[in-house]
């Protein structure tokens, strides 16, 4: 998979964050895997260290196995003022499952972010590339409901 990504990319560190986000985007469980990150070394011949301090640096890599479906909700300040917490507290029942973890069907995995850029839209999550906006606890049900019917 890796030399198929690869091919896309002429070998120099600025193609890193490209390379990193194909890699991703590619895994079925959405990370970079510890031989991904030797492999991207060796082919940009950028030291392992470097590669994880990008990965750890930007929210938006991930070193573990995710589900299929990366819910990121967003608690910028809008975003709490108009009641993110709510939507949170509505996803971890509707998921079962904590800020962090993913579902035992790995179909979700909820995580949080600092700003998703939509504040006049607030409260908003984005699950893989899709972004809902003006969210309440029962549209954040329905689309996580919805999202379970068409991709189970």
């Amino acid at each position: 998979m890796y030399q198929e990504i690869f091919k896309k990319y002429r070998p120099t560190k600025d193609n890193l964050i490209y390379i990193l986000h194909d890699i991703q985007d590619n895994d079925p469980h959405n990370y970079v895997s510890e031989e991904a990150v030797q492999s991207v070394s060796e082919y940009l011949k950028v030291p392992v260290n470097h590669i994880y301090g990008v990965l750890t640096f930007y929210t938006m890599y991930s070193t573990k196995p995710r589900g299929k479906n990366v819910i990121r909700l967003c608690e910028s300040p809008p975003c709490f003022i108009k009641g993110c917490d709510n939507i949170l507290n509505k996803l971890k029942e509707t998921l079962g499952v904590e800020s962090g973890e993913t579902t035992t069907d790995g179909l979700f995995t909820l995580e949080l972010c600092a700003c998703l850029g939509l504040c006049g839209n607030a409260p908003v999550m984005m699950i893989n590339d899709e972004f809902y906006g003006d969210l309440t606890e029962d549209k954040a049900e329905t689309i996580i409901n919805t999202i379970r019917e068409e991709r189970a």
